[in-house]
Protein backbone atom coordinates (compact mmCIF):
# COMPACT_ATOMS: atom_id res chain seq x y z
CA UNK A 1 0.00 0.00 0.00
CA UNK A 2 1.41 3.24 -0.80
CA UNK A 3 0.64 6.73 1.27
CA UNK A 4 0.60 9.65 -0.30
CA UNK A 5 1.30 13.26 1.33
CA UNK A 6 0.19 15.91 0.07
CA UNK A 7 0.46 19.76 0.41
CA UNK A 8 -0.50 22.66 -1.62
CA UNK A 9 3.20 24.00 -0.78
CA UNK A 10 5.54 21.01 -2.32
CA UNK A 11 5.38 18.14 -4.62
CA UNK A 12 3.70 14.93 -3.45
CA UNK A 13 5.85 12.62 -1.27
CA UNK A 14 4.65 9.04 -1.60
CA UNK A 15 5.93 5.91 0.40
CA UNK A 16 5.40 2.86 1.32
CA UNK A 17 2.70 2.35 3.91
CA UNK A 18 4.66 0.78 6.73
CA UNK A 19 7.54 3.69 6.46
CA UNK A 20 4.40 6.47 5.99
CA UNK A 21 2.98 4.80 9.01
CA UNK A 22 6.20 5.04 11.38
CA UNK A 23 6.66 8.14 10.08
CA UNK A 24 3.18 9.39 11.18
CA UNK A 25 4.45 8.00 14.45
CA UNK A 26 7.22 9.84 15.01
CA UNK A 27 5.29 12.85 14.20
CA UNK A 28 2.98 12.10 17.35
CA UNK A 29 -0.34 10.99 14.26
CA UNK A 30 -2.26 8.40 14.56
CA UNK A 31 -1.64 5.95 11.76
CA UNK A 32 -4.73 5.91 9.57
CA UNK A 33 -5.56 5.96 6.17
CA UNK A 34 -6.39 9.85 6.03
CA UNK A 35 -4.86 12.87 8.04
CA UNK A 36 -3.76 15.81 8.22
CA UNK A 37 -0.58 18.02 10.12
CA UNK A 38 -2.30 21.48 10.87
CA UNK A 39 -0.35 24.82 10.35
CA UNK A 40 0.21 24.96 14.44
CA UNK A 41 1.36 21.16 14.39
CA UNK A 42 4.21 21.38 11.90
CA UNK A 43 6.79 22.78 14.15
CA UNK A 44 6.33 20.33 16.28
CA UNK A 45 6.06 17.58 13.87
CA UNK A 46 9.11 18.27 12.07
CA UNK A 47 10.83 18.79 15.11
CA UNK A 48 9.90 15.10 16.03
CA UNK A 49 11.31 13.62 12.75
CA UNK A 50 14.37 15.52 13.52
CA UNK A 51 15.29 14.27 17.06
CA UNK A 52 14.60 10.65 15.18
CA UNK A 53 16.79 11.27 12.68
CA UNK A 54 19.57 12.47 14.77
CA UNK A 55 19.28 9.64 16.83
CA UNK A 56 19.24 7.09 14.04
CA UNK A 57 22.49 8.10 12.64
CA UNK A 58 24.34 8.52 15.47
CA UNK A 59 22.71 4.54 16.87
CA UNK A 60 23.53 3.68 13.09
CA UNK A 61 26.66 5.48 11.41
CA UNK A 62 26.88 5.52 8.04
CA UNK A 63 28.02 1.77 6.66
CA UNK A 64 29.76 1.36 3.54
CA UNK A 65 28.22 1.38 0.20
CA UNK A 66 30.11 -2.25 -0.87
CA UNK A 67 28.33 -3.43 2.28
CA UNK A 68 25.10 -4.14 1.81
CA UNK A 69 22.86 -4.53 4.50
CA UNK A 70 19.03 -5.89 4.99
CA UNK A 71 15.79 -5.66 6.82
CA UNK A 72 13.06 -7.22 6.89
CA UNK A 73 9.38 -6.43 5.35
CA UNK A 74 6.35 -6.37 6.63
CA UNK A 75 5.13 -9.46 4.39
CA UNK A 76 8.36 -11.37 5.61
CA UNK A 77 10.53 -11.06 2.88
CA UNK A 78 13.79 -8.81 2.35
CA UNK A 79 14.77 -5.26 1.41
CA UNK A 80 18.08 -3.78 1.00
CA UNK A 81 18.25 -1.33 4.28
CA UNK A 82 17.30 2.27 4.26
CA UNK A 83 18.00 4.58 6.83
CA UNK A 84 15.55 6.44 8.68
CA UNK A 85 17.38 10.00 7.15
CA UNK A 86 16.88 8.79 3.66
CA UNK A 87 13.36 8.02 4.18
CA UNK A 88 12.33 10.81 6.50
CA UNK A 89 13.92 14.01 4.43
CA UNK A 90 11.40 14.40 1.69
CA UNK A 91 8.74 14.79 3.99
CA UNK A 92 11.09 17.07 6.27
CA UNK A 93 11.61 19.26 3.87
CA UNK A 94 7.45 18.90 2.35
CA UNK A 95 6.74 20.21 5.91
CA UNK A 96 9.33 23.00 6.32
CA UNK A 97 7.98 24.00 2.56
CA UNK A 98 4.15 24.04 4.04
CA UNK A 99 5.10 26.01 7.21
CA UNK A 100 6.67 28.76 5.13
CA UNK A 101 3.49 28.89 2.98
CA UNK A 102 1.25 28.31 6.65
CA UNK A 103 -0.42 24.82 4.25
CA UNK A 104 -1.32 21.96 5.99
CA UNK A 105 0.16 18.43 4.93
CA UNK A 106 -2.65 15.38 4.51
CA UNK A 107 -3.01 12.01 3.22
CA UNK A 108 -5.32 9.54 2.29
CA UNK A 109 -8.83 10.42 0.55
Amino acid sequence: MLITFKSKAAGDVMMFGDIAHALMEIMGKTPDAKGIVTVEQLPQAIARLKAAVARDKAENPVVDHDERVFEKTPAGGKREYVSLARRAVPLIEMLEYSLKEKAPVTWGA
